[in-house]
């Protein structure tokens, strides 16, 4: 087995651990390997040992990946800042987006998905710990924007996304986790019927708390350094 897949298997098997621990299936949590400022050669490695999913925060850096790897049933999902010159170009190549933080954005992409293709997944980023650096909507302004954003078409609300500030240990992680669970029931509880079965996904969580993360209610950890090494 290559080094990538001893990693991705340790990882897994934290995922595993994380989730019996927490009484909780190993199928709820779904691992996106982030492979940001890795070449193709990285992910169609990992891709190998059985990977699926993929983070990119750089849009023009990801394209190129994507190109470079057509027909491997990969799929790619946009982490970073989204601006609003490279909204067509997230809109034309990726499945999902985690960082729709403003209205205007999510309509952009909307309007630049093409009619033939699937609808764009979209998580709002929730800057839940009011990081002054942070990107994302209050935790009070989710409710009315995912409220608005499901009823876009081509874009299917998922959920919510978050990245909290580091903390140490355990309790601490959890400290700001928990919160981010609560908004995600209190946000799914306030849609319609009909927007609420999409709303699914909560992305929170990397590779130094993915534990605390799942064991309060993540149901998607982002880990690049674990699998692919620093950068």
């Amino acid at each position: 087995m290559t080094t990538i897949g001893n990693k991705l298997q340790l990882v897994r098997a934290r995922i595993a651990q994380a989730c019996d621990k927490s009484h909780r299936p190993p199928a709820d949590v779904r691992l996106l390997a982030v492979s940001k400022t890795f070449g193709a050669d990285v992910v169609r490695e990992a891709a190998a040992q059985g990977q699926r999913a993929f983070g990119e925060n750089y849009i023009q850096e990801a394209v190129a990946k994507i190109e470079a790897l057509p027909g491997l049933g990969l799929e790619w999902h946009c982490i970073g800042p989204v601006q609003s010159n490279k909204s067509r170009l997230v809109a034309q190549h990726f499945d999902w987006v985690h960082t729709v933080d403003r209205l205007k954005l999510a309509q952009r992409l909307s309007e630049q998905r093409a009619e033939g293709m699937v609808a764009l997944n979209v998580c709002l980023q929730v800057n839940i710990d009011a990081g002054a650096t942070k990107s994302g909507i209050t935790p009070e302004a989710a409710l009315d924007l995912a409220r608005t954003v499901a009823r876009l078409p081509r874009l299917r609300l998922r959920g919510l996304m978050t990245i909290p500030d580091p903390a140490e240990g355990f309790d601490a992680q959890c400290a700001v986790h928990a919160p981010a669970k609560a908004l995600f029931d209190t946000v799914r509880a306030g849609l319609d019927e009909a927007d609420r079965g999409d709303f699914d996904t909560l992305s929170m969580g990397m590779t130094a708390d993915l534990e605390a993360a799942i064991h309060c209610g993540s149901t998607l950890v982002r880990v690049g350094t674990a699998i692919f090494g620093g950068r």
